[in-house]
């Protein structure tokens, strides 16, 4: 009997692994698609930009042509109809563009805005000055990477009392950003694992941590789960080589990857390149 609810139990963390793994490809590939229609998007700009300048060199010219004929005639009132009507499109279209270019702009930098004010409130609130605790940004995307000797005990999955510190911080900007999704990820170093119970391998015990914090969070910071993501990397996405102890305890970490949703973004960027292309 026991077998069996062992057997049904290792078959469950699996259905959930596979479910995980998929909602990180998913998200994997959304952010791909964002950062390449991002790419279009700077493309696309810096070719208004350079129309901007020509348009401003055609507009010189006739300028500086008005002025001769001025000059020429003696008279203001000698001024070209069509040399006026060519200034009058010129500067129209010139306006047009800026317009596009602003809105381009605002697009473009409002991720980037929103990206700098969140690292700069979790700099503040989990006291960054640890060493053992780093936040930063990879296309867009905010990462805290917390060391488990902060997290857990060695072979464990229990949550430390000075973890949950720490996760409290964490929380509290979580919480005032309820459009913000975040992803925890269980690293572990290349040692076997040994331990007792239904965890097979690191990679169990990865998915394990990762699920533990879930739950902290969720159950005691108040965090909504329906922002969570629980991921186990296990061994194989290292820092540095397994080599040394010291380079096996950098490798053994959680990351919290915390991100404005994908979909907010993607949206807001493709209504403004349909505007581009108008």
């Amino acid at each position: 009997m026991k077998r069996i609810i062992i057997g049904l139990s290792i078959l469950g963390m699996l259905g959930t692994s596979c479910g995980t793994k998929k909602k990180i490809a998913d998200l994997e590939s959304r952010n791909k698609e964002i950062q390449d229609l991002l790419n279009t998007a700077t493309v696309k700009l810096n070719t208004c930009l350079s129309e901007k300048e020509t348009l401003a060199s055609q507009v010189d010219y006739l300028k500086k042509n008005n002025s001769d004929l001025i000059n020429n005639m003696g008279n203001m009132t000698t001024l070209s109809t069509k040399g006026a009507e060519n200034i009058e499109k010129a500067l129209e279209s010139m306006k047009e563009k800026d317009l596009k270019i602003t809105r381009m702009q605002d697009a473009l930098t409002k991720k980037d805005s929103v990206t700098l004010a969140l690292v700069s409130s979790l700099k503040a609130s989990v006291g960054i000055n640890d060493p053992d605790i780093e936040v930063n940004v990879e296309k867009g995307v905010v990462f805290i990477s917390i060391s488990d000797k902060m997290l857990f005990k060695s072979g464990s999955y229990t949550v430390t009392d000075r973890a949950k510190e720490i996760l409290a911080k964490v929380a509290k900007v979580v919480n005032s950003k309820p459009d913000f999704e975040c992803m925890v990820e269980g690293h572990t170093d290349n040692v076997p694992y040994t331990g007792n119970g239904i965890l097979v391998d690191n990679w169990d015990l990865s998915v394990k941590r990762a699920t533990s914090i879930v739950r902290l969070l969720t159950k005691d910071l108040g965090v909504n789960p329906k922002q969570l993501i629980a991921a186990g990397r296990g061994e194989y996405i290292p820092l540095v080589e397994n080599n040394s102890a010291e380079n096996r305890s950098t490798n053994r970490r959680t990351r919290i990857v915390v991100m404005p949703k994908i979909d907010q973004f993607y949206d807001m960027i493709e209504k403004e390149m349909k505007k581009l292309t108008k």
